[in-house]
């Protein structure tokens, strides 16, 4: 896996400043209620006129407070680092993964012992990566075939549609790769990417999933339980370590569930009908942020930036929280979008 340092040279020219809506005197929009109140930046960090976001659908922050960036590439764009990674003012500090591009979808961060490592899913190239911070290939997990619920025809070839969205890791390593643009299940690896069992597959039916597009490991309750969003169901469903069934939440508060993160009690869920959501440890409604309520996503995530109304989100695809419990927010735009929502209480 190669990797590219961001150069000086990159900067030679003015960078583009993002994030910059302020600047003018005008005042940055907020949203949130009560104890949960954020101003919204749009179009957070400065990128180099050599590189041009493509559709972002990753976001994570290591523990040193660094923001990983993964985004599918733009045709304009003369870079081709689907990887980029920002210090916490905004400043592009480096850039990788030319080979992800036009692939680029889910990302995790894991810190395992001393270290911390990247997963990343490609939906090009239909395989999971395991990475290093720095972009050093660590393994790379391809289609489940030891599963019997993906067959191979006789010439060894993939029977069934399988293309991995998003994955969490449990405690002791276990891997979960949800295969939300493929077959509707979730395969399970050991840390050292040896296959364990699937579960799930296409359904309603407690137990089964359609697009199981974003996965986590939640343990907000003491029970370790993974979490997917069950994005075509319009729910949550929580499962057991071994895949069992274990309940449904969400039901009137998640429109198109794309992903998770957690902080304390606080789940926090990038809904793709524009509007990131903030549920307590009971999964009960905290907060919708930035909500548009237009019904016009569709179609305003094709448009170019200035159409976008400020404050207000079109296709949130991921989010995370900093330690400070800042959220940041990346958006299924084709222009690509960073969203930080400033905690202000």
């Amino acid at each position: 896996m190669a990797i590219q340092l961001t150069r000086r040279a990159l900067f030679a020219a003015a960078p583009a400043i993002l994030g910059a809506q302020d600047k003018a005197g005008a005042k940055l929009p907020v949203t949130g209620e009560g104890a949960f109140q954020f101003e919204v930046i749009h179009d957070w960090g400065e990128l180099p006129r050599t590189i041009r976001y493509g559709n972002v659908h990753g976001v994570c922050v290591d523990s040193q407070g660094y923001i990983y960036i993964h985004h599918t590439v733009h045709a304009t764009s003369e870079s081709d680092d689907s990887m980029l990674v920002f210090d916490p003012a905004g400043k592009l500090v480096k850039s990788w993964g030319s080979e992800f591009k036009g692939g680029a979808h889910g990302l995790h961060i894991n810190k395992e012992g001393s270290d911390e490592f990247l997963y990343l899913c490609d939906t090009r190239r239909n395989i999971v990566v395991k990475t290093t911070l720095k972009g050093e290939e660590v393994w790379t997990l391809g289609y489940p075939k030891e599963s019997p619920n993906y067959p191979v025809d006789a010439e060894g070839k993939p029977s069934v549609k399988y293309s991995p969205t998003n994955l969490t890791v449990a405690s002791n390593g276990d891997v979960y790769v949800a295969d939300g643009y493929g077959s509707s299940f979730v395969n399970q690896y050991n840390a050292k990417g040896a296959f364990i069992r699937t579960f799930g597959g296409k359904g309603k039916e407690a137990g089964q999933l359609d697009s199981p597009h974003g996965i986590w490991l939640d343990t907000r309750r003491g029970e370790p339980l993974i979490l997917v969003a069950d994005r075509s169901n319009r729910r949550l469903q929580y499962f057991t370590l071994d895949g069992r069934h274990h309940h449904f939440a969400g039901h009137g508060t998640v429109k198109l569930p794309c992903h998770f993160d957690t902080q304390g009690e606080l789940l926090l869920v990038p809904d793709l009908e524009a509007r990131v959501t903030l549920l307590n440890g009971q999964d009960r409604l905290i907060a919708h942020l930035g909500d548009d309520d237009s019904g016009t996503w569709g179609k305003l995530r094709r448009e170019p930036r200035e159409k976008f109304i400020p404050g207000k989100f079109i296709c949130p695809h991921s989010a995370c929280f900093d330690k400070d419990g800042n959220i940041f927010v990346v958006e299924w735009v084709e222009v690509g979008r960073v969203t930080k929502l400033r905690r202000l209480s």
